[in-house]
């Protein structure tokens, strides 16, 4: 896979909530071997929402960019085979 579109957040910090500048995503629950499936959230006119695979609260924020989170570090990276 050359790379993706929409963002992909993780939560290897087991953060009770992050922080982040998009809303529409995916969450991967933590890094490999520790993830869940990538599963799609929008968060439509609310500006919170819970992953239903490993209950991380998403927080949009507007001041940050879409590969940014506050706390920092959640950003998920796919890695080359």
């Amino acid at each position: 896979m050359a790379g993706h579109n929409i963002p992909h957040f993780q939560n290897d910090g087991g953060h009770r909530a992050i922080e982040i500048g998009v809303k529409e995503f995916m969450c991967t629950g933590a890094s490999v071997p520790y993830d869940h499936p990538h599963i799609f959230i929008d968060m439509g006119d609310e500006s919170e929402k819970v992953c239903s695979y490993c209950s991380t609260l998403y927080r949009y924020n507007p001041s940050l960019k879409a590969d940014e989170t506050n706390p920092a570090g959640c950003v998920f990276h796919f890695k080359a085979a």
